[in-house]
């Protein structure tokens, strides 16, 4: 079955903004993203369990103390290092009753946990201003690479439509962290995810480009206009294209489904970037590159008037 595109990008960079500016108004009045533990900073508490643990009792044994956000691992050379990390309690008061209350629970299940060596101290956010700042510079540093390359392989004009899609997944992922802030948090692992999806949602592009240019160079699409080279390329490649997505979301929300809490907060991030390189590769850059073409096109053809009558 034939599959037929049509040039609808315009409404849906409408659609793209508006999800944008949404979630810009909301963090001008104070409801951007929901910073986690590793951005904020936080109490870290350190207890050597002298032997394995399961980590879904400590995760049980926090909640009974009326904690919910926190965050749980195991460290040192035998797995026998429990590290937890929660928000900056209010007082030492506070910090006294919590400990009191989790050592309590803990040395139930585990009697030989020791509970004299153990430390409370307050830590400072890991990602940070340097990490974030980290984060922005690769992400323009990947787009600056890929616009060489692909203006190389490509043209530069396709290297502009696919940086541009580029960009237009990161802003949407964060966008979603805003829009959704009251469901996950912003932690160390969207760092991670954000840089993933910048190699990951450029792949999808490529091919559509990839197939833009063959076809362009055919002679029976040689004098059509851009957008239906694009419209024709699109329909051609757009079975491969959603069945790597697929197979793509498959594993990753496999992954936030049955994974810890962790896990999910790196596997969200993921899924909508996923989809958002989907629906930018397949809806939107295609037709900049298209835009862009026929906008070089009118300008040499004006300059070369303006040369005649010169």
């Amino acid at each position: 079955m034939k599959v037929t595109i049509k040039n609808r990008s315009k409404l849906f960079i409408m659609i793209s903004l508006g999800v944008m500016l949404v979630a810009l108004v909301m963090t001008i009045f104070g409801y951007g993203v929901n910073y986690g533990i590793d951005f904020a900073g936080g109490l870290n508490i350190e207890y050597n369990m002298n032997g394995t643990f399961n980590q879904a009792d400590v995760d049980t044994a926090l909640k009974n103390q009326g904690l919910s956000d926190f965050k749980v691992s195991t460290t040192g050379m035998a797995g026998t290092t429990l590290t937890i990390r929660i928000p900056q309690l209010a007082s030492d008061e506070e910090i006294q009753t919590l400990q009191a209350g989790l050592e309590a629970e803990l040395l139930e299940k585990y009697p030989a946990m020791d509970v004299n060596t153990a430390a409370a101290s307050y830590v400072g956010p890991t990602a940070g201003a340097t990490l974030v700042k980290n984060a922005i510079l690769s992400v323009v540093l990947a787009s600056v690479m890929m616009l060489i390359y692909i203006a190389l392989r490509f043209d530069v004009n396709s290297g502009m439509a696919a940086v541009l899609g580029l960009l237009h997944d990161v802003f949407i992922m964060y966008s979603f962290m805003v829009l959704f802030r009251g469901v996950i948090q912003m932690n160390s692992s969207f760092i991670a995810a954000m840089l993933t999806i910048v190699g990951y949602s450029i792949n999808n592009t490529i091919v559509i480009f990839d197939r833009i240019r063959e076809n362009h160079r055919k002679p029976e699409y040689a004098k059509l206009p851009r957008e239906e080279v694009v419209n024709t390329s699109i329909a051609q490649s757009l079975g491969r294209t959603i069945n790597t997505t697929l197979t793509t979301l498959v594993t990753i929300v496999s992954l936030y489904i049955m994974g810890v809490p962790s896990i999910r907060e790196f596997s969200l991030p993921i899924i909508v970037g996923i989809l958002a390189g989907l629906y930018s590769a397949n809806l939107i850059n295609g037709y900049v590159w298209a835009y862009l073409e026929e906008k070089g096109s009118k300008r040499k053809k004006n300059a070369k008037l303006k040369a005649k009558k010169a």
